[in-house]
């Protein structure tokens, strides 16, 4: 009976285990489809899965920025306002302080006016807290705005609202430019502020890792969700209108968690969650790879085995048919535990999917099949980054020029296992000679300090 469990437990995870593979030519051919993409993206709007949005930060900070410089960081239910002292060229940013903010529930579904007016009065009062500033020495205060919602962006200081995600519906702002509502609350306020640059947090982790290391020149989400911006040159983007920008630079917002491609390593636990999902056949790629869906992908596997064998006990005893309560911080803890007997997994199999008295080769299991998800996400990352580093023609042996990949985001930062097989991967796929010239550096808070090192670059004083 016991072997007759096992079995059936191992023909599932079997199964993940080819569904899941990621050998080094699939994962060649999903660079190569990225680049693909990347070029149809850049060729006209609405050419490819991935937007390709052109930013219009034309130049990003390098350290020498001088001055007092502000932010704001709208994304969810909570915004914060930023204050920045950067000192030039000693790359010190010399003082920084910020304040949360919660937005009433009523705002959310209200007006523009009285979203944005709120907003104003928030910074309105941050900045009437901090009293005579002399660091401005007499300039108008500038602000990076982070809006974190699409937008169709028209120049560095306006964008138009597409539509609100997350719990937002304020239906008079859709089709208006978010810049100017900012700047119209804030005047009706009394604050002297310009809106000096309207950015998302992907091209602010980029700016920020360009403040430290001037060969950043990608940055990368890998957090809850998932994102890719970096730098191109202005004359390879067809569909960039006007005049090219003085600097000859662009940064393109790739918006990649809409990637897909028949070489995508989809099983049949991706393809249930992505029709259950509220945007079905929409950012398959980051289903794949982000934060938000690795433990539920372990849980749905799980879930398998438990109707194929009574490996779990009574399913209906569990919580394993409720949607998304396995987190990835949890599929973390497991896959990193050390103890003898693995009592990390116990504890989160009893605490969160209340599976009790699991034997330790259950367990281990358990640990086998995170490994197995965790692995192909971090893997196919690093193939994401290739395909851009290849479409700039950084990836490629005889070109020495250093490349530094500016990466933010829980996923990241948190679960090693997933970190140190990305790294691992991009020297696989680059080869010795161009990973030598590669580094991956952790940077946080794109949205927030990238958006005011932004403002600086894009300053009104800018010498």
């Amino acid at each position: 009976m016991v072997a007759a469990v096992e079995a059936a437990a191992e023909q599932v995870i079997a199964q993940l285990r080819e569904d899941c593979a990621t050998p080094a030519a699939r994962l060649d051919g999903v660079a190569a489809a990225m680049e693909e993409e990347m070029r149809a993206g850049l060729r006209e709007e609405g050419g490819s899965k991935i937007k390709m949005i052109v930013s219009y930060v034309d130049n990003l900070p390098n350290g020498s920025e001088e001055g007092l410089f502000y932010a704001l960081d709208l994304g969810g239910t909570n915004f914060r306002v930023l204050r920045v002292q950067l000192a030039g060229k000693d790359k010190r940013v010399v003082k920084r302080d910020s304040r949360e903010v919660s937005i009433p529930p009523h705002l959310m579904s209200g007006s523009a006016t009285e979203l944005f007016g709120f907003i104003a009065s928030a910074v309105a009062k941050y900045v009437a807290d901090e009293g005579v500033n002399r660091a401005l020495g007499g300039k108008q205060r500038e602000l990076g705005f982070t809006f974190s919602f699409p937008v169709r962006q028209t120049s560095i200081t306006s964008g138009t609202l597409i539509k609100w995600t997350k719990a937002f519906a304020v239906d008079d702002a859709v089709g208006e430019d978010v810049v100017a509502e900012l700047q119209m609350a804030m005047e009706k306020e009394g604050v002297d502020m310009r809106v000096a640059a309207l950015i998302n947090d992907t091209v602010g982790t980029l700016a920020a890792g360009s403040y430290n290391d001037e060969d950043a020149v990608i940055g990368v989400i890998l957090g809850t969700g998932s994102n890719a911006a970096y730098v191109e040159n202005a004359s390879d983007i067809p569909k960039l209108e006007g005049e090219l920008p003085k600097s000859g630079k662009m940064v393109i917002n790739t918006e990649w968690g809409n990637f897909s491609s028949s070489c995508l390593p989809v099983t049949e636990y991706d393809q249930a969650l992505d029709e259950e999902s509220l945007n079905p056949s929409e950012q398959i790629f980051e289903k794949l790879i982000s934060g938000l869906y690795l433990g539920e992908i372990v849980r749905r596997v799980l879930l398998k085995i438990a109707t194929q064998c009574s490996i779990f006990g009574d399913v209906s005893r569990t919580k394993l048919t409720t949607h998304f309560n396995l987190r990835t911080p949890d599929i973390s803890a497991m896959h990193h535990d050390e103890t003898p007997d693995l009592s990390i997994v116990a504890e989160k199999l009893a605490g969160h999917l209340k599976i009790a008295n699991t034997t330790l080769e259950t367990r281990k299991m358990v640990v086998e099949i995170c490994d197995i998800v965790t692995r192909r996400s971090a893997r196919l990352a690093a193939a994401g980054i290739v395909g851009i580093m290849r479409k700039i023609g950084r990836a490629t042996p005889g070109n020495n020029s250093r490349t530094v990949i500016a990466i933010d985001g829980g996923l990241f930062e948190h679960y090693a296992k997933f970190r140190q097989c990305l790294e691992s991967t991009l020297a696989e796929l680059l080869g010795e000679e161009v990973s030598k010239s590669v580094s991956v550096k952790l940077t946080k808070d794109g949205s927030g300090l990238g958006a005011a090192l932004i403002a600086a670059a894009h300053s009104q004083y800018a010498k």
